[in-house]
C-alpha cells in the first residue's frame, strides 16, 4: 500500500493491513455483460458462451483476476438456467485461471428460488446483495430473510460471498448479518461498493469515504462506477485502498462520445491506473488467498 493510501486508510478508521495477502496491489474484476443491456443496442456485448470465454481471456491478459458472471440465453435475453450457469463456470475454469463469480441479482425480475438455486453451479464467489434499492426505474428486491438464506447456502457450499453494497445504510444490514448468522465460510469479509446506480448512492468521493468508514472491521473493498461515474470512482477506491470492478455491465462509454470497444480495454485502463498508484494488478492466485478462496475441480 502506498503511503498516501495508508494515510487515508488511517483517517477512515481502517488498519492499513499490509499483512494481509495482496495489499500491495488491487484486484481487478471484471463485469463484462450485466442484464440491463440489449444485444441490439450494444452489438460487441459478449452474450454467447463463446464470446464470454473470449472476453474473460482476454481480459485476464491485461490485468483482471475474478470475472463477474451474468449469462443470456439463446435469444440473448438474461437468464438464471442452472444449465447454462453449470456449463459457463466450467467452460471460464478450463479456459481460464479467473476466479468466476456468479451474479445472484440476475435481472430485477428474477423470483428468489431461481437466483439462490444459481449457487448450485458452484462458483468461485457469488454475489450477496445487502438490501432493496430503486434500480432506475425498476425496484430491485433483497428482503432480509432472503439475504439470510443466500449468506447460509453460500457458507454450506463453501462458496466466498462479494457483499455487494448499493446504498450506506446497507451496511448496516452487512454488520447484522455478520453478527447474527456469523462470518463467510472463508472466514474474510470483502464488499463491493456499487456507486451511481439511479436510486443508490452517488458516484463521488465523498460518498467513497463515508462508506469505507462504515466497513465491517478487517474487511476489504472493490469499488464500481456505474456510467460517467466510472473514472471518479476508480480514483477514489485507488486512493482509499481499495480494489477495482469495470466492465461493460457497468458503462458502455470508454470517453465522452466514445463508445467502449470490448471489456478488455477498460480492463487495461483500470490496470493502467493501479499502476500509476503503485498497487498493480494482484494475480488471480494472490486474489484467491486474500478472499480464501479454494480451487475447485
Amino acid at each position: 500500500m502506498t503511503t498516501s493510501a495508508a494515510v487515508l486508510c488511517q483517517d477512515f478508521g481502517m488498519a492499513a493491513a499490509t499483512s494481509r495477502p495482496g495489499s500491495h496491489g488491487t484486484l481487478i474484476t471484471v463485469a463484462p455483460t450485466g442484464a440491463e443491456h440489449a444485444k441490439a443496442d450494444v452489438p460487441n456485448l459478449p452474450v454467447s458462451l463463446a464470446e464470454l470465454v473470449s472476453t474473460a481471456r482476454d481480459c485476464e491478459r491485461v490485468g483482471a483476476a475474478m470475472i463477474h458472471v451474468h449469462i443470456r440465453d439463446d435469444a440473448a435475453l438474461p437468464t438464471l438456467d442452472l444449465g447454462r450457469l453449470r456449463d459457463t463456470v466450467a467452460a471460464l475454469r478450463e479456459q481460464t485461471g479467473l476466479i468466476i463469480q456468479l451474479s445472484t441479482g440476475g435481472s430485477v425480475t428474477d423470483p428468489e428460488e431461481d437466483r439462490l438455486r444459481a449457487l448450485d453451479a458452484l462458483p468461485d464467489s457469488a454475489s450477496c446483495t445487502m438490501g432493496t434499492v430503486n434500480f432506475g426505474n425498476d425496484v430491485f428486491l433483497n428482503r432480509w430473510e432472503f439475504i439470510v438464506e443466500l449468506h447460509k447456502r453460500m457458507a454450506e457450499r463453501g462458496i466466498v460471498p462479494e457483499y455487494e453494497i448499493f446504498d450506506i445504510g446497507q451496511l448496516a444490514t452487512l454488520r447484522r448479518l455478520l453478527d447474527e448468522h456469523g462470518p463467510p465460510a472463508s472466514g474474510h469479509v470483502h464488499v463491493d461498493l456499487v456507486m451511481g446506480v439511479p436510486g443508490g448512492m452517488p458516484g463521488d468521493a465523498e460518498t467513497l469515504v463515508a462508506a469505507v468508514r462504515a466497513l465491517p472491521a478487517g474487511a476489504t473493498f472493490s469499488a464500481t462506477g456505474i456510467g460517467r461515474t466510472t473514472i471518479p470512482v476508480m480514483l477514489a477506491s485507488l486512493a482509499a485502498g481499495g480494489h477495482l470492478r469495470v466492465g461493460m455491465e457497468d458503462t458502455t462509454s470508454y470517453a465522452r462520445g466514445e463508445r467502449v470497444r470490448d471489456n478488455a480495454q477498460l480492463v487495461a485502463r483500470a490496470s493502467g491506473l493501479a499502476r500509476i498508484a503503485q498497487r498493480p494488478p494482484l494475480p488471480a492466485d494472490e486474489v484467491r488467498e486474500l478472499l480464501g478462496v479454494t480451487f475447485r475441480n
